[in-house]
């Protein structure tokens, strides 16, 4: 087994490769902006390091997001291009996933994740550690920070939420943006669990640009 990782769902755009073992390379550039120009050369620089082609692929797994629309598309439509050439099989982990598996070795209890939306919102979940394993408690949303009920805001939270709003997420986690290597290992733990892993981007919200039809009905 050999997974190309790939996640444009934060302010990091990181890439790393797994063999199924031990992560055989990893590289990130952080630039909230500029997925489109660096994803295609972190791809190559991760492949090089570890001394593979593409062709020795047997899987990809893309962050699902959520995360803002043109961003989060560039890593899922690159991951989808690449596995379509190749002939393997893409799969997809909700991004907020792996910033709780992230957090884990720093949560004995639960956890809030929270990453930006822009538009003074955060996309948000939570989650329950428990002897280290990570559980799913809510689904991906998206709202203005002040939204979310007290009890929930003062949980521990990963993210760049509470950078963007401490006034409202008192107990922030040093835990910023995806890392490319643990969503390798989510991907390879679930692909021996028989997990079904779609790709499903999780936009949450339509995307800011509209239609013709859309602008002339407004």
């Amino acid at each position: 087994m050999l997974i190309l990782a790939i996640d444009t769902s934060t302010s990091a755009i990181t890439v790393a490769i797994h063999d199924d073992e031990r992560v055989r390379a990893q590289a990130s550039h952080l630039d909230p902006r500029a997925h489109t120009e660096w994803v295609a050369p972190l791809v190559e620089t991760c492949l090089t390091s570890a001394a593979v082609t593409a062709s020795d692929l047997t899987g990809i797994v893309v962050g699902n997001g959520p995360g803002p629309f043109t961003g989060l598309r560039v890593g899922i439509v690159t991951g989808l291009t690449m596995g379509h050439a190749l002939g393997i099989p893409v799969h997809g982990i909700c991004s907020l996933d792996v910033l709780a598996a992230q957090s884990a070795p720093l949560v004995d209890g639960e956890l809030l994740v929270a990453s930006d939306a822009r538009r003074k919102e955060v996309y948000w979940a939570r989650y329950a550690v428990r002897s280290g394993a990570v559980e799913t408690l809510t689904a991906p949303a998206v709202d203005r920070p002040a939204d979310l009920p007290d009890e929930v805001r003062a949980l521990p939270t990963a993210g760049r939420g509470p950078g963007l709003f401490p006034e409202l997420f008192a107990n922030a986690l040093p835990v910023l943006d995806v890392d490319a290597t643990v969503l390798a290992r989510l991907a390879v733990e679930r692909l021996r669990d028989g997990v079904d892993m779609p790709v499903e981007p999780l936009y949450l919200r339509r995307p800011d640009a509209l239609t013709t039809a859309e602008r002339a009905k407004r």
